[in-house]
């Protein structure tokens, strides 16, 4: 067999251009943090993805995957996706107290204890390492008796479940009493707006009651603004809930959008709790361009049951940059935008125009040419033409997308996702290199 006949294939993009050669941790950092799992993407599918996921973290020391996790959990509030990290981690940390700290750190809801073991059985049932069981015992630890009681539903794993496999020991009586109740699945029905709705409850009274007592959820107010508008929900409780922002910190900027579009009223109040949410650090300083992709693949869902896409995602990051900045998009063109923040900004990017090719490539080259201090580009990154080097001393390209190759790397800072932890990063490294200049 003749082995010396067979020339290197070139990585290139989804669209045909030159991609970048990257190392096992970058690829996977690439396709974890802009990830829903098990979502189709544009390009991939979403089983594609996670099993990718989960190949490159085979292959990466444990610590940075535990690292990654923590990461993709807590700065950029993915749920799914770090838990497949720890599926990962178990296999190739065990025998660490790495993989015990770093479940217990990564599970943050109650239900993330049964989809983890979802998870972790997903190609067939088999035992729990001892790491595993410490590191759920302390998880679960960690839930009061309504964190648990909200999460202790009907699906083939259960909290009981957890608890019986985990042995874990209760720090006092009181957590023994909550967990016996947990074990025999007797826990209060907990005061939420599923709860009360679903037992008949007036919706209008209910979601006052829960209002006033702060007792939901932002993510939850935010998704139900549509039923409060039509149950006729006084608008200054829910003004009010949307401008204190309980809870928002686990919050993706996207959502604010999806609100508005589905409870029309609210956006003026939306808007000013989106731009809030982000605008918390420091104002870059110097003239920031930013140019967001408008292209076709850029229209793809976020998920199935979402009518947010990856554009919706990229125009909201690109309308709450804080500073002197320029906006243009691109697709088969490159067109500036008035710099508007918030809602506004979101309706100038997607509306600037038709959403056709990526030519990153021709768009970089023609901003090369423009003053500025700072280029942040926010993209799926498969251009069909070759990208050039930035001329900025400041250059950061956002990828929004889980594709395999990309393009903003070499003298880019490249950046993965669609929470607004991408902007604070922006701020803080910033702020590093002048400490470090001084």
């Amino acid at each position: 067999m003749r082995l010396n006949i067979f020339a290197a294939q070139p990585r290139l993009t989804h669209e045909g251009a030159p991609a970048f050669t990257l190392n096992a941790e970058q690829k996977l950092r690439r396709s974890v943090l802009s990830c829903l799992l098990w979502e189709d993407e544009f390009y991939e599918d979403g089983e594609a993805i996670a099993d990718r996921i989960a190949a490159l973290a085979a292959n990466v020391a444990p610590q940075t995957v535990a690292a990654l996790a923590i990461e993709a959990r807590e700065a950029f509030n993915l749920r799914h996706a770090p838990l497949l990290l720890l599926v990962a981690l178990v296999k190739t940390g065990s025998g660490s107290g790495l993989v015990a700290a770093t479940i217990e750190r990564v599970i943050q809801r109650a239900d993330e204890l049964t989809e983890f073991l979802a998870l972790y059985w997903r190609h067939g049932r088999r035992p729990l390492s001892k790491q595993m069981k410490i590191g759920l015992g302390r998880a679960f630890a960690k839930f009061d008796a309504y964190q648990l009681a909200k999460y202790d539903r009907d699906s083939p794993i259960k909290l009981r479940d957890v608890l019986f496999l985990v042995h874990a020991k209760p720090k006092d009586e009181a957590q023994a009493a909550l967990w016996k109740q947990v074990a025999e699945r007797s826990l209060a029905s907990p005061d939420t707006w599923e709860v009360s709705l679903s037992g008949g409850a007036d919706k209008r009274e209910t979601f006052e009651r829960l209002l006033s007592d702060n007792k939901l959820g932002y993510l939850a107010l935010l998704r139900n603004l549509r039923n409060m508008d039509q149950a006729g929900v006084d608008a200054t409780l829910v003004r009010d809930a949307i401008l204190a922002r309980r809870g928002a910190d686990r919050v993706l900027p996207f959502r604010y959008v999806a609100a508005a579009r589905a409870a029309a009223r609210y956006e003026p109040w939306l808007d000013q709790a989106l731009t809030e949410a982000v605008l918390q650090g420091h104002v870059l300083v110097g003239r920031t361009i930013v140019l967001v992709d408008v292209s076709g693949s850029m229209d793809a869902r976020l998920s199935a049951k979402s009518d947010l896409t990856r554009l919706d995602a990229a125009a909201t990051l690109a309308s709450v940059v804080p500073g002197d900045v320029r906006v243009f998009t691109f697709s088969n063109e490159v067109v500036e935008i008035p710099p508007r923040r918030g809602m506004a900004g979101v309706d100038a990017v997607i509306r600037s125009q038709p959403h056709g090719g990526t030519y990153l490539g021709k768009a970089v080259t023609q901003l090369n040419k423009l003053k500025h201090d700072r280029l942040i580009v926010v993209t799926d990154e498969q251009s069909h033409d070759a990208v050039p080097e930035p001329v900025a001393a400041k250059a950061y390209m956002v990828n929004v997308a889980s594709a395999r190759n990309g393009v903003g790397y070499g003298r880019w800072l490249h950046l993965d996702g669609f929470s607004e932890s991408v902007l604070r990063f922006i701020q803080e490294h910033e702020l590093l290199l002048e400490g470090a200049a001084d």
